[in-house]
């Protein structure tokens, strides 16, 4: 087995302040570099150094998400499945993000407005069309599209419920 060496950095905190230490030598050839001051360190998608810079992931986490949002009308899908894959393509790239990255209430909602707009720009929603209908699944009489802020409200829940419920089995 080989691990990817050269995409592994450390740093090392005393009593919650950043040193800097020697890089770790695994074997004569091979050492895991100390992670440079200003520089970042991706981690399972979000970018760390001696914390999560949230704001700059919430500005990239938003870039993404409009990028796959305006992919989508573009594409030769008809409007169910438009609906589809903003659920299922561009959502995703915000749900991960909400256990991790500090969002507030306010972002998720302008979040879920620009989704709505774009959607209004594109024709696949009329402007004087119910908003709330756009959320109600479709075998419901709805379009079945994902609001942002009930993903993020399930989410933020969910892993409530999950901490609750370790706490509760380790006591």
């Amino acid at each position: 087995m080989d691990f990817g060496l050269e995409k592994c950095a450390k740093i090392t905190f005393k009593k919650g302040k950043l040193i800097h230490s020697q890089n770790l030598v695994i074997d004569i050839n091979r050492e895991i570099q100390e992670l440079e001051q200003g520089k970042t360190y991706k981690y399972l998608g979000i970018d760390e150094s001696e914390g999560i810079q949230h704001q700059q992931m919430k500005e990239r986490l938003k870039q993404e998400y409009r990028r796959i949002l305006r992919m989508i009308p573009k594409s030769e899908l008809n409007a169910r499945n438009k609906i589809t894959a903003i659920g299922g393509l561009a959502v995703p790239v915000l749900r991960y993000s909400f256990g991790i990255i500090k969002w507030r209430i306010e972002e998720i909602k302008q979040i879920d407005r620009k989704t709505r707009k774009m959607l209004t720009m594109h024709k696949i929603h009329h402007p004087k069309a119910d908003i709330d209908r756009l959320y109600v699944k479709r075998r419901e009489g709805g379009r079945g599209l994902v609001q942002v802020e009930a993903a993020y409200k399930t989410e933020i829940i969910l892993q409530n419920t999950l901490k609750q419920s370790t706490k509760k089995t380790s006591l």
